[in-house]
């Protein structure tokens, strides 16, 4: 004799559509949330191009290394773990990533 599960084990279908439509929008706050602090590295990185070389250069550093280690740590909440190209593309900074412990 076999024993089979019965058909209503488990989630119902209203319950899936729930979690899928919770991950749906998990999904997009995810996204939205690394769009805003690609942004704000954007941003950082054009006041330090653009008023780097005086007496808030060390502010400008500071402000744009911690933008960029807040867009690090977003990226990898989404599963993106390689940094390199998206170094190349915002042409961030040596000075940036040494603060954040790169060599």
């Amino acid at each position: 004799m076999s024993v089979r599960m019965p058909t209503n084990f488990g989630r119902s279908g209203v319950q899936e559509s729930a979690l899928d439509m919770l991950g749906h929008e998990i999904l997009a706050e995810k996204a939205a949330a690394l769009g805003r602090a690609g942004q704000r590295v954007e941003e950082t990185l054009a006041k330090l191009r653009q008023n780097g070389e005086g007496g808030d250069r060390s502010r400008l550093l500071k402000e744009a290394a911690a933008a960029v280690h807040a867009y690090f740590i977003q990226r990898e909440l989404c599963g993106l773990r390689k940094h390199d190209a998206v170094i190349r593309e915002y042409n961030i900074p040596r000075a940036v990533l040494v603060r954040l412990g790169a060599s």
